[in-house]
């Protein structure tokens, strides 16, 4: 009867590994072979080398590429984490009404009904030197000549991840306020807690799942980015996602497996520092 047991519940796990198993175990593990072959301008040779990683590695331009990609990703995360924080924080907590929260919450996702490149390319004619952002301070006399940063810089690039990626740090930070007892927070006031109080000592630590999670979207997706760092930047920034795109138009595609592999074990790792520093079991 128990191996009978047993069987039934290996197939049950069966559909599930199966597809874990075909899209993405094999996946990597083709981009992990394929990082040790060698290539030529026109061919990809079986082999097994090392040349890939240790051009990669010993390459300043890499470290000066992931160096700004790790920034992009830095950046992005204390933007979007505080701007997430206030907006989860007002739903949950100052919007009383769970239509108005539903309404509002809902008004947040606009944005996602479009695609990226379109929300990105949205900023182009309000950043750019002859745009609605300089000329408006032009006229308001608060600058002389248009700011020439606004656009295809690094502050363009960080500007468009905040505006593409916030979202995915106020849904998981919402979720962890929604579950806090609201018992917790009058007994917090009863004590003397003053507001600050009470926001530092009771609702960060139970939001910590929902930081973290949201913390995980933001920095893997950043991380991995490149369109977004190639139209905003105007080619004046570069990121890992970029290298590895310009790698694969070169045919370059064992380089681009290692770079793949490089970037994978560090997201991997900061991934893994963030599950020690908090349990997001408790989220799922």
């Amino acid at each position: 009867m128990k191996r009978v047991s047993a069987w039934i519940t290996y197939l049950q796990v069966a559909p599930l590994a199966l597809i874990f198993l075909l899209f993405l175990v094999v996946p990597i593990a083709t981009i992990v072979v394929v990082s040790f072959f060698d290539y030529d301008t026109t061919r990809i040779i079986p082999a097994f080398l090392l040349q890939n990683y240790e051009e990669l590695l010993l390459s300043p331009v890499t470290w000066r590429t992931y160096l700004q990609t790790i920034e992009f990703a830095a950046i992005t995360w204390c933007l979007t984490l505080g701007i997430g924080f206030v907006v989860a924080y007002f739903l949950a907590f100052h919007v009383r009404s769970a239509t108005w929260q539903t309404v509002l919450f809902l008004v947040c996702t606009i944005p996602f009904w479009t695609s990226n490149v379109i929300r990105m390319i949205s900023w182009i004619p309000f950043l750019g030197r002859h745009g609605l952002a300089n000329t408006t301070l032009i006229k308001l006399g608060l600058i002389k000549e248009p700011l020439e940063f606004l656009l295809f810089s690094d502050f363009a690039v960080v500007l468009a991840y905040v505006h593409l990626y916030t979202l995915f740090m106020v849904v998981p930070i919402f979720n962890s306020m929604m579950r806090i007892d609201r018992s917790l927070l009058e007994a917090a006031r009863d004590a003397g807690a003053s507001g600050w109080q009470t926001l530092w000592n009771v609702v960060v630590p139970l939001c910590k799942p929902g930081i973290a999670i949201g913390s995980i979207f933001v920095v893997t997706i950043v991380m991995g980015d490149f369109v977004t760092v190639r139209l905003m930047s105007g080619g004046q920034s570069a990121s890992v996602g970029l290298m590895m795109m310009n790698a694969m138009s070169l045919l370059q595609y064992p380089a681009a497996a290692a770079n793949a592999v490089i970037l994978l074990l560090l997201v991997l790792f900061t991934v893994a520092a963030m599950m020690r520093l908090v349990d997001i079991r408790k989220e799922l």
